[in-house]
Parts: C-alpha cells; sequence; structure tokens
C-alpha cells in the first residue's frame, strides 16, 4: 500500500512498509538527484555510488615544496613485456605537497598505438581496443620522455607490470623513482577486500568507465587524493611514506625443493620469468625486518649459518626488471 500526493510540483510517495517518502519527479520540476541520493543513503539501507567527476584542483593554495607527479596507465596486448605490446598510454600529471595532499592536475598524455600483430580477441574484449583503432597510430618515444622530464615519481596502480613495459618502451622510465598505488598504500587495513582498481573505486564510493588507461589515471588519483576511511591519512601521504622507505629484496637462493610451500606460505615469490638478478624464490621486506628473515632462511630453510644474497631497493629501482 502507499499514498500518493502531488506537493509544490513534486509526486511524493509514502510507502507503508517503511514509512519512507520518496520524491518523484513531476513535469513542473527537476530531479535533485544529489537530495535523492542523500535521503537513500541516509536510511542506512542503500548505498549509491557516484560517477567520478575528473576535477582539475583538488586543494586551495599554493603549498611551499610543490612536487611533480603522473600517474601512469598502459593498456597491452598481453602480460609479458618481453613479447607483448602497449597499444594506449595515459599520463595524468599532478603536483602534490610533500604531505601527501594533492593539489592540482595538469593537461594529460594519451595515445594510442598499433602493435606489430593484431590485437587478440580477449585484451579486445577487456579494453574495447580492437585493430581498427589504433590503426595508423603511434607513440613517439622522445615524445613521451619530454612529457616526464622533471618529474619527481610515477605512480602506477600495479607498477611491477606498468614499469617493465614503459622501460622496455622508453628508457627515459629506468631514471625515474616509482610508486605503486595498488601496493604501497594499505588498503585491507583500511577495510578494502580487493586491490584493482575498481574494486577500490566502488568501496570508495564512485565509478568510472574503467579499462581505459586516462580513466584508470583519474580513478587512481582520485583515490589518493582521498582520506582513507580508517586510519583518516589521505592515500598518497601513506603511498609517499612507503615509497620513500628503503626495503630489501632477499632471494632464498638455492633453497630445497621440498620447502617451496614453506616460502609460498611466507610470502616468498618465484622468479619464474628469468627476469631481474636470478631464478629463485625472493621476498621484499622493510629494513627493520631483515636481520630477522636472514635468521629464518638460516634456521628453517638453509638448517645453518650461510650468507644470503640479498640487495638494498628503493624508488629508483623498485618494481624494475634490473632488480
Amino acid at each position: 500500500m502507499s499514498e500518493i500526493s502531488e506537493m509544490h510540483g513534486l509526486f511524493v510517495v509514502k510507502m507503508d512498509i517503511s514509512g519512507y517518502w520518496c520524491g518523484m519527479s513531476s513535469m513542473k520540476h527537476p530531479l535533485d538527484y544529489t537530495a535523492m541520493a542523500e535521503a537513500l543513503e541516509a536510511t542506512g539501507e542503500y548505498r549509491v555510488l557516484r560517477k567520478l567527476q575528473t576535477p582539475t584542483r583538488y586543494e586551495p593554495g599554493e603549498p611551499e615544496g610543490l612536487r611533480r607527479a603522473i600517474f601512469l596507465d598502459v593498456e597491452t596486448t598481453g602480460l609479458d613485456a618481453t613479447r607483448h605490446e602497449i597499444i594506449e598510454l595515459a599520463m595524468v600529471p599532478f603536483t602534490y605537497a610533500p604531505d601527501g595532499r594533492i593539489i592540482e592536475c595538469g593537461t594529460p598524455f594519451q595515445g594510442l598505438r598499433e602493435p606489430s600483430l593484431p590485437i587478440p580477441a580477449e585484451i579486445t574484449a577487456i579494453t574495447g581496443i580492437d585493430d581498427a583503432m589504433v590503426a595508423g597510430h603511434s607513440i613517439d618515444p622522445a615524445e613521451v620522455a619530454r612529457f616526464v622530464d622533471g618529474v619527481d615519481l610515477v605512480i602506477a596502480h600495479n607498477a611491477s607490470f606498468d614499469r617493465r613495459f614503459m622501460e622496455t618502451f622508453c628508457t627515459a622510465f629506468t631514471h625515474l623513482p616509482w610508486a605503486c598505488s595498488m601496493s604501497q598504500v594499505d588498503w585491507q587495513a583500511e577495510g578494502f577486500e580487493g586491490l584493482k582498481l575498481a574494486w577500490l573505486a566502488a568501496g570508495t564510493g564512485f565509478f568510472y568507465d574503467r579499462h581505459r588507461a586516462l580513466n584508470d589515471c583519474h580513478a587512481g588519483i582520485e583515490l589518493l587524493a582521498r582520506a582513507l576511511p580508517r586510519s583518516g591519512t589521505r592515500g598518497m601521504a601513506q603511498l609517499l611514506a612507503r615509497a620513500r622507505a628503503p626495503s630489501w629484496r632477499i632471494w632464498a637462493s638455492g633453497a630445497p625443493y621440498d620447502l617451496k610451500d614453506a616460502l609460498k606460505a611466507r610470502g616468498y615469490r618465484w622468479n619464474g620469468d628469468g627476469a631481474g638478478a636470478q631464478r629463485a624464490w625472493f621476498i621484499d621486506v622493510p629494513d627493520h625486518a631483515r636481520d630477522a628473515e636472514f635468521r629464518y632462511l638460516q634456521d628453517e630453510i638453509y638448517g645453518r649459518v650461510t650468507d644470503i644474497n640479498c640487495r638494498r631497493i628503493d624508488a629508483y629501482d623498485r618494481f624494475s626488471t634490473r632488480v
């Protein structure tokens, strides 16, 4: 049962089940979608996702010590940077304060690129990019290098993927510091259950047209600009703190095969593609955890005191195949 009346040009429906009043438009007044969304959320029974708007300005003023970053995303024909190719590249420049406040976005770079082989059907299904869209298009590595000249930080969501492709495509990226919005923000501790960009966006309260490089960049910047739900810190501030801190890559060289499950359970990964220093199990740990990891390997894996193969890494080589 419901009760319908007209008030000031709005049709108002009172639902007997919940007692909730919902305003519907007549021809006299346009809908106030913001008020409707807020009313729905106020019931505690709904969550409303808002479409991402792409502001150029996030914070007022011009804080001292402003730095320049770019958020970067690539779409590719596959996952292997040694065999597959970039078909779309987007970079959104922005300024940020040392404390992590994102201030202002600049004019983005966006380009399509025709690969040497046809785009696989599964890639087109994901990205919407087909052979006709990229036909005759190219991206000049020299132009890309000029675009990133002088930036203080390159950010990607899954930087270990994007950095490999970009270092192969344009050598300028081998000399720049990188950070990862997926792994260098503790999303799980903030209550998020997934790390994909679209999942994080939905958990934050917005949606966007995903799987196109430029849209992914704007979504990533939006996530970093907002305060995290539990800690209250900005995502960018947390990312910067982790990017600035050195870490150690520790290799379990020559570890017995029958202990591989123990290594996996502890967080070690296998460098099976042959990229980087060697084919072996490895883990990245913060500076304060290095000695404890040495002791674990000596006691639980090797059963003796032995030299451990390790390397100190920072933002300039983190996520690169050169490590």
